[in-house]
């Protein structure tokens, strides 16, 4: 008996032993076809523009060069457009919280009349909307066309996030504790402040993150609505960079300089590309310990 216990030990420890190698040669393989292209974009920006336009840069970067970062940061448009999307990003990811948790927390509460014909309405707005004139139209008539409030209030509850948002209180938040806290003498606001939202961290960074990107990469809606240059975002900036950086190589007839002003014309692309992503993916490790446990929360049918 004894033997027969150490031979299926064995035999299941040599089977968890092909599992695990499997699954991690699977996962490493996944994490490079992943990783490498943003790590070929890191090492093209800090490379030379004839090591990037002949095609050296394979992983590490070749011959040392931060001209890209200064050719992009010389120009004052970059800072304008620094500081026009970081207001964006803030304020716009601000009032798309408020908005869909307090869109989202009645329509997860049983009590609710009428819930379902309201969450009909707001789920309908997935599938359909006016387009793009008329939007255009409405913007007109609310007189927020080349203003701050353009870039904000559009889109300030996002169906998504506020379904996402709705399930999360449904499955986390318990009907008794709002009942014990009744009790109490706690209203509904009382009830939201001091008991949803606490208990609610981990979507709200979900939902922050989704909103945040979203605005911080925001061009069409800019290159629509904004007239002013002043007022223009971060992205529509780095693409009239990289339009003039734009270039025909056959109206050139020195070869030499056209495969320069090529690789330039490349470097200026890799860099933009950084300059444009980084912000964002330095915010990410700061909640991403919320991220999984709300996407998870969140998407559970409730």
């Amino acid at each position: 008996m004894t033997k027969t216990v150490s031979v299926m030990k064995v035999k299941k420890s040599r089977e968890d032993k092909i599992f695990y190698a499997v699954s991690y040669t699977f996962v490493i393989l996944l994490t490079v076809i992943v990783l490498y292209p943003l790590i070929l974009i890191l090492s093209c920006s800090f490379s030379s523009a004839n090591a990037v336009s002949t095609g050296k840069v394979i992983l590490f970067p070749v011959d040392w060069s931060l001209v890209g970062y200064e050719t992009v940061f010389k120009n004052p448009n970059v800072w304008t457009g620094y500081k026009n999307t970081l207001i964006y990003t803030v304020l716009g990811t601000l009032v798309n919280v408020c908005m869909t948790l307090i869109c989202a927390y009645p329509l997860a509460r049983k009590k609710l009349p009428h819930k379902g014909i309201f969450t009909f309405f707001i789920t309908f707005t997935m599938l359909f909307n006016g387009g793009l004139i008329p939007s255009y139209l409405v913007m007109r008539d609310l007189k927020i066309l080349n203003s701050l409030w353009v870039m904000i209030l559009p889109g300030a509850i996002g169906v998504t996030q506020m379904i996402v948002a709705r399930t999360f209180f449904v499955n986390t938040i318990p009907e008794e504790l709002l009942e014990a806290t009744q009790i109490d003498g706690c209203d509904d606001f009382g009830f939201f402040f001091r008991f949803v939202l606490p208990l609610s961290k981990a979507v709200i960074a979900v939902i922050a993150m989704q909103y945040a990107i979203v605005h911080w990469n925001s061009y069409f809606n800019a290159f629509i609505y904004l007239s002013d240059s002043k007022k223009y975002p971060l992205q529509i900036f780095l693409r009239e960079i990289l339009v003039m950086s734009n270039i025909d190589v056959s109206d050139i007839a020195d070869p030499d300089t056209a495969i320069a002003m090529q690789g330039m014309a490349d470097l200026l692309k890799y860099s933009l590309i950084v300059v444009a992503t980084a912000p964002i993916l330095c915010v990410y490790p700061f909640i991403q310990k919320y991220f999984v446990k709300g996407v998870m929360m969140g998407s559970l049918k409730g």
